[in-house]
């Protein structure tokens, strides 16, 4: 595939231009937010933006029409600041990189282990290593419980669960080794280095591991102990909490308020969703 030039998926260190302003992204790994921490970002987007919380398939917050440094596309150091205050972007460096998607459901029912820890290891461990900071803003783990409801989402790396302590690695469009779960971010970790390696330079580097997957691990074929796909979350009670819709035009302050008042933490979904699980979960 020949690019032309970078990717410009959006973050909060480099925000979208749009028609009514900057748009900044926030990655929630594992799609996981704390209920405070989603008031104290709509507090942002009514001081500073169009007074909604947006969300993507991909299990992150948007902000809309954000005001720029003038002559620039960044935000201005107030915006910037009070955006940090939230606790949402843990690291500067490491804006566009902590794209973690995995099955909304996990660690609260069904499933075949909960894939919670793994998510916070993995983010954990993208964090660690400076050079990960790198990674296109495209760029996307997807970790699936072994429930199936996320085999139909492309990634360019991330794991299938088989049982409690194995998982089948994805690799791009293909599949990779059978190995534990125990230390697996470190096995995502160090693929993804080598995406880094092998990936080049400029504005026609690769975005995506399927790019160039066979540079990075052998392809092997699928476990016969691959889970069947499952259908998308329906809206509504669902096992383990409610699935709740996001409109169009994203979350007021009484959606969120609601949102916030029946769970501690909330958990974006793949389906321009939020499921809000169950008190006793």
């Amino acid at each position: 595939m020949t690019r032309s030039r970078p990717d410009r998926c959006p973050g909060v260190l480099r925000p979208w231009p749009a028609e009514d302003g900057l748009l900044v992204r926030l990655r929630l790994p594992g799609g996981r937010v704390a209920a405070d921490a989603l008031l104290g970002l709509l507090e942002v987007a009514e001081r500073h933006g169009d007074g909604h919380l947006h969300v993507t398939t991909r299990t992150n917050l948007q902000v809309r029409a954000l005001s720029a440094v003038p002559g620039t596309q960044r935000l201005t150091d107030t915006v910037l600041a009070a955006v940090e205050a939230t606790g949402l972007l843990p690291s500067r460096t490491h804006d566009l990189a902590r794209n973690v998607m995995a099955s909304p459901q996990t660690g609260l029912v069904g499933g075949r282990v909960d894939l919670r820890p793994v998510a916070r290891a993995l983010d954990a461990a993208l964090l660690a290593a400076p050079a990960l900071g790198l990674l296109p803003g495209r760029f996307l783990f997807v970790l699936d419980d072994g429930r199936g409801d996320l085999l139909d989402r492309t990634c360019d790396l991330g794991l299938v669960a088989l049982g409690p302590t194995e998982a089948q690695l994805r690799v791009g469009t293909g599949w990779g080794p059978v190995v534990p779960l125990a230390g697996v971010e470190e096995r995502l970790v160090r693929l993804a280095l080598r995406f880094l390696e092998v990936r080049g330079d400029g504005p026609g580097a690769a975005w995506h591991v399927h790019e160039l997957a066979s540079q990075l691990v052998a392809p092997v074929p699928a476990s016969a102990r691959l889970p069947d796909r499952s259908p998308p979350l329906p809206y509504g009670p669902v096992p383990g909490g409610e699935h709740v819709a996001v409109p169009e035009d994203g979350l007021d302050r009484p959606a969120v308020e609601r949102l916030c008042s029946a769970a501690a933490e909330l958990v974006v979904t793949p389906w321009r969703g939020v499921l809000v699980p169950e008190e006793s979960s």
